[in-house]
């Protein structure tokens, strides 16, 4: 077992010098799922001027301090429409939500608690100082930088970003990734297979996983286990110009393993083959010149899982995100489990919450990396460490979360 590279060090050899893609800067409609190549400041203050918060009176505390009390409107105020004169004593201004708060006025009386009757109005509660007057600045200040280069941009960034007067944002270039199947087995869901044939169904979670990690996908769709064919995928994914080839199958030294053999014909330069991990050993990293190879079993778990602890942080580093590896959590068992060998294992496993609300998680019973129904249900992987010893139902673990963008 020598020859196994441990999960972390394997992981280290994939990220191992990569840098992020180069930046440019996208419109705001173009950004969501990016991820910020600079700090982003905010070029405006937010809200540029004192605002009323609701709809009513702008009116002088020190008036409305003894109730009921008549007061005389001397104008309106309407949002984008500013009062061009000013509240004195005895005196307010009709004024509506996202208004201006005129000079002179220091409070806003609601309307509910006011009774008009043409240029007087009677106001019937009393309203301290500031009452819902929204300050200059109370969300952010110009110069502020509230988006922090690293980060993914979420749908409320992108209406921060907006609020902050940006246009358009700076972000990393998208990861191209080409997909390749492999098998004379694989047919495509929707056929009839025939005897010894299996619905290829790998490609389409590991697209799904990089078109939510924010990927351009290529799919090179499946091809059979000829050398030929395999080599003409490898060189139409340079020709792409993609990032990262991912393959899926045909990495290990069967007679009709061709993957490796097609991409050494073509000048890859091996990292790793072979890691101490359950399910996943056949896992495979190179690079062929400036293109990412991985290379992730055939079986279907054992391809999803390797994604998950290889290509995802693979993308994130060259979209530049400054959380590129996920990361696990605390939980405790809910059943007993035996002692572990010489890989790592990651089990998929559901979530309860226990009774003090912390996270119970169960392995599901049988852990077969072809068991796509399993994977499906699961919530999470429990993480065993190589030699982990024998664990109580109660214990503490770890866990890796499997949720939509990780």
């Amino acid at each position: 077992m020598a020859s196994l590279l441990l999960v972390a060090d394997a992981l280290a050899r994939v990220l191992d010098g990569v840098k992020p893609l180069p930046k440019a800067s996208v419109p705001l409609m173009d950004a969501p799922g990016r991820v910020l190549a600079a700090d982003l400041v905010a070029l405006r203050t937010q809200p540029p001027e004192d605002l009323s918060a609701m709809d009513g009176y702008a009116a002088l505390a020190a008036d409305v301090a003894k109730v009921p009390v008549t007061l005389k409107v001397v104008g309106e105020v309407a949002a984008g429409h500013p009062f061009e004169g000013r509240v004195g004593t005895g005196e307010v201004a009709r004024i509506f939500t996202g208004g201006v708060v005129p000079p002179g006025a220091d409070t806003i009386v609601i309307q509910e608690n006011t009774a008009r009757s043409g240029d007087r109005v009677t106001v019937n509660t009393t309203a301290s100082k500031g009452k819902h007057i929204r300050r200059a600045g109370l969300d952010f200040s110009k110069g502020q930088t509230l988006l922090r280069a690293g980060h993914r941009l979420t749908d409320r960034d992108l209406m921060l970003a907006a609020a902050m007067n940006h246009p358009a944002v700076p972000v990393h270039r998208r990861v191209k990734i080409a997909v390749l199947g492999t098998g004379d087995e694989l047919k495509p869901p929707g056929s009839d297979p025939g005897p010894g044939e299996i619905i290829y169904s790998n490609g389409f979670a590991l697209m799904a996983l990089a078109r939510t990690e924010g990927c351009e996908v290529l799919d090179l769709g499946v091809v059979p286990d000829d050398i030929d064919a395999t080599i003409a995928a490898i060189r139409k994914a340079k020709a792409l110009e993609a990032d990262i080839l991912l393959t899926s199958g045909g990495a290990s030294v069967g007679d009709y393993d061709l993957v490796q053999k097609g991409l050494s014909a073509e000048g890859l330069a091996l990292s790793f083959w072979k890691v101490a991990l359950r399910p996943g050993r056949p896992m495979m990293h190179g690079r062929l010149g400036a293109m990412h190879v991985l290379g992730v079993p055939g079986n279907p778990v054992s391809a999803y899982v390797c994604a998950v602890l290889f290509l995802v942080p693979l993308i994130r580093r060259l979209h530049g995100r400054a959380d590129a590896v996920p990361q696990s959590e605390s939980a405790i068992l809910g059943i007993d489990l035996p002692e572990n060998d010489e890989r790592a294992d990651y089990m998929r496993a559901t979530l309860a919450s226990g009774h003090d609300g912390t996270a119970v998680v169960t392995p599901v019973p049988v852990q077969d990396s072809s068991m796509i129904a399993a994977l499906a249900k699961a919530d999470c992987m429990l993480i065993r460490e190589a030699f982990a010893p024998a664990a109580k139902a109660g214990d503490r673990c770890a866990i890796l979360r499997l949720t939509p963008g990780l």
